[in-house]
């Protein structure tokens, strides 16, 4: 390849080259970036033209990247993001006069805890800005971080790495049912051992694998008796049943404020866990996102 044809490589095409690598198709790279298809096409060619090899090649329901195209992501993605970066440096974030959208991922539990706070904060600091809610596949956030997807993910993530993190803070699970249950006395008495346990049956929300894995391991599996969709659900569930439930012990303590539960901490596996604050490399430097990331560590954030 001609290298002085590099020159007539605009950023548009690099957009262009990223967003088809990312989803696998011409026709929804795009409509991401609100072009036609004949014109993403065109841009390919002018491409393939430039560069002196194809980038992609025809597959079932889209097109697949050739070892070229494998080769260039890496150094593409990263030309774009420092580009990216200083350019987002060259502008002031003002937040009272801002109207900055920012996509989050939380769990269901994650907005009860969180999003109360920190849209309090944002209505008073900042109250042209909104937010965005998604419960991620946790396989998937670092990479929609990365591609600006996704500004920030809150949660027990052990799984995300490659990542920007801040720790939030340290959590513990502990057990919850109603004061009227049949076995409260038994549970209340410091802390419930194993035999203990083994009486009650739970209800358990399935997109949660730490509690299904803590049950598992006490080879209490059996005892859960219902399988909710989320975990606001539970605490009616717990008021009208003899059904206990495991949930992160602030979550407890906020349900229990007004009475009727019994919270107690057992010497449970995987007990322990840390709440984190995710983002990407590519928006370390952003204002926006800076002024953002100190608000919710100011909040939340534990000594």
């Amino acid at each position: 390849m001609n290298i002085e044809k590099i020159y007539q490589i605009d950023l548009n095409l690099l957009r262009l080259f990223a967003e088809v690598y990312d989803c696998g198709s011409v026709s929804v790279a795009a409509e991401r970036l609100g072009i036609s298809q004949p014109a993403a096409s065109n841009g390919l060619a002018r491409l393939r033209t430039v560069l002196g090899n194809a980038l992609f090649a025809r597959a079932h329901g889209g097109v697949r990247p050739t070892p070229m195209a494998d080769h260039l992501i890496g150094p593409v993605r990263s030309a774009l993001a420092q580009l990216t970066d200083a350019l987002r440096q060259t502008y002031a974030f003002d937040p009272p006069t801002s109207r900055r959208h920012y996509r989050m991922h939380m769990s269901d539990i994650g907005e009860a805890r969180f999003l109360p706070a920190l849209m309090a904060a944002l209505q008073v600091q900042a109250p042209g800005t909104s937010v965005e809610c998604h419960a991620m596949p946790h396989g998937g956030i670092a990479e929609q971080l990365d591609k600006g997807e996704l500004d920030f993910a809150f949660g027990f993530l052990p799984s995300v790495t490659g990542t920007e993190h801040v720790t939030l803070m340290e959590e513990r699970y502990v057990l919850m049912l109603r004061e009227a249950h049949p076995l409260a006395v038994m549970v209340g008495q410091g802390g419930p051992d194993l035999a203990a346990l083994s009486r009650l049956s739970f209800v358990a929300v399935r997109s949660h694998s730490d509690t299904l894995r803590m049950l598992e391991i006490l080879g209490l599996r059996e005892r859960i008796k219902l399988f909710a969709s989320n975990f606001l659900a539970l605490p009616a569930i717990v008021r009208d049943t003899d059904l206990a439930v495991i949930m992160p012990s602030q979550i407890a303590t906020e349900f229990n404020a007004g009475g009727g539960y019994i919270v107690v901490a057992p010497q449970l596996p995987l007990r322990d866990f840390t709440v984190s604050l995710h983002w990407s490399r590519r928006q370390h430097s952003d204002p926006s996102h800076m002024w953002m990331r100190e608000l919710i560590c100011g909040i939340f954030a534990t000594p």
